[in-house]
């Protein structure tokens, strides 16, 4: 594997940049935690932060799959720090970044109880998930992994809306601290086993691409590894504590860094996929079945669902499906298709989310049956909410369209047209079910008992969180080709492992 180190492209260590601003503006806004101007402070963060990670797109090569921006230290015996971008990188930190800054600025439209700790948390929030994806080393993915875990649970208890906040939390750590569980021991055993062929323990991917896994031992840590990230995808059937932390825990905050931050397909993508070619090859088939599942499974309990946080949940276990199908067609230009819709439902749910918070912040429910006649009263977040729920889908002008034809012409390919128009009948399911939300909240006449001249109409703040997402979502979608060309040598390099498969790498 090549390597570019950061002072052969840029003046300053970038990856380094964007693990510890965040983090001091973490420090920073928590130091001034009651001062009114905090939350201020963590915003302006918030957006240096990004301005950093499109000055990371601009510096990068984007015609070269090696890993570049390299910083390397040795720590203690196997444990070193070293992070490296590639264009994949560089997608989800664009995305990191973006739904940070949003959420700091929704965090203001709704204003929540500790403004100041709560954007604090947030930014630390930012730090550890820059940490996790700018890093080529596995162990240091499964370390760094707990610690957004961690706070991420924290979030969602602290400013929960609901009493049962404690079940949520219980049931959010049972399921993630399992997968970690699984993905650790996964990680042992890859370093183990590359310490009993090289000598030396490593978990860095650069080390452990050297080594070949055949046989039991390449299944069990496959099976390990796929299950772990699984559960944070989340994937049909290791989705059970989405529903109830949805539902439970906060609107959108915790929702968004866990459902709008792909981490899940990305350590497939960053880790699985280069380390254990020829497990995914062999056992690719078991992960579709799984997804096809996900897809009428998730979909048929959606319609069934009179909450919007919960019908949201299951929405999102029904559209991962469709980009794990794209992943292990295991063909290049669906792996690339399925990276683009992985974000495009990222950008897409967290905008719908806010858009639910906002509602739940003029009605105090989210329940569809005290719900409607909104869209007088607010259009442009009812607008807002529409435009994200046709992103969901992969409607025209959103970037998920693209992506979606991308991942179902390579599955035809690669699996035939039978399970392609399944896949893609529970596409047409899920429009189903969004639309079906939409017309009950927005569109319906209001229930009774319910006076819609006492619900506010939009303020400034939320015009803006609204006009934001709609503009990121409908300009990468009308202007898609940067990111195609920003994944486009990296998953070719990908894409090379699964040649003899029989698929042709376009």
């Amino acid at each position: 594997m090549n390597t570019i180190y950061w002072f052969q492209q840029t003046a300053y260590p970038v990856l380094a940049v964007l693990q510890l601003l965040p983090l001091a503006g973490a420090l920073l806004t928590g130091y001034l935690r009651t001062r009114p101007f905090a939350p201020m402070i963590g915003r302006a963060v918030a957006l240096l932060v990004l301005l950093v990670a499109i000055d990371l797109y601009r510096m990068l090569d984007k015609t070269h799959a090696a890993l570049q921006m390299t910083e390397y230290q040795p720590l203690i015996g196997p444990f070193v720090y070293h992070a490296a971008a590639d264009g994949v990188t560089v997608l989800f930190v664009l995305l990191a970044a973006l739904l940070t800054f949003l959420l700091t600025l929704y965090t203001a439209a709704r204003r929540l109880d500790a403004p100041g700790q709560l954007v604090a948390v947030i930014l630390l929030l930012e730090a550890v998930l820059m940490s996790l994806l700018v890093t080529a080393d596995l162990l240091w993915f499964v370390i760094v992994s707990a610690l957004e875990l961690g706070l991420a649970g924290y979030l969602s208890w602290r400013w929960a809306t609901t009493p049962e906040r404690g079940l949520a939390l219980l049931r959010f750590y049972q399921f993630q601290g399992t997968g970690l569980l699984l993905l650790f021991a996964g990680t042992l055993m890859l370093g183990w086993h590359f310490a009993d062929s090289a000598g030396y323990w490593s978990f860095d991917l650069a080390d452990l691409t050297k080594v070949s896994y055949q046989g039991p031992l390449a299944t069990v840590i496959f099976y390990l590894l796929f299950y772990g990230l699984a559960v944070r995808t989340p994937l049909f059937p290791f989705h059970g504590w989405l529903p109830l932390v949805a539902h439970r825990g906060n609107v959108a905050i915790a929702p968004a860094f866990l459902l709008g931050v792909k981490v899940g397909l990305y350590g497939l993508v960053r880790f699985v996929f280069p380390i254990l070619p020829q497990a995914v090859e062999k056992w690719h088939a078991y992960a579709v079945a799984f997804a096809v599942a996900g897809v009428f499974y998730a979909a048929f309990l959606a319609f069934q669902q009179q909450n919007l946080r919960r019908l949201m949940a299951f929405a999102v276990v029904s559209h991962t499906s469709l980009v794990v199908i794209g992943l292990f067609s295991l063909e290049r230009t669906a792996l690339q298709g399925a990276l683009l819709l992985a974000v495009n439902f990222g950008l897409a749910a967290t905008a719908m989310l806010f858009m639910i918070g906002f509602v739940y912040n003029r009605t105090n429910t989210t329940e569809l049956s005290r719900l409607g006649g909104l869209f007088d009263r607010i259009p442009y977040i009812s607008i807002a909410f529409l435009a994200s729920g046709l992103a969901i889908i992969g409607m025209p002008g959103t970037p998920g369209f693209d992506a979606a034809h991308m991942v179902l012409e390579a599955s035809i390919e690669r699996f035939g047209a039978l399970l392609t128009v399944a896949a893609a009948v529970g596409n047409v399911a899920a429009a189903g079910f969004l639309l079906y939300a939409f017309q009950r909240a927005f569109l319906s006449p209001a229930p009774a008992g319910v006076d819609l001249d006492t619900i506010d109409r939009s303020k400034p703040m939320e015009l803006l969180v609204a006009v934001l997402v709609l503009a990121v979502l409908l300009g990468t979608g009308f202007y898609s080709e940067p990111w195609m060309v920003l994944t486009d040598a990296p998953m070719q390099a990908l894409g090379t492992h699964f040649e003899h498969t029989g698929i042709v790498s376009h």
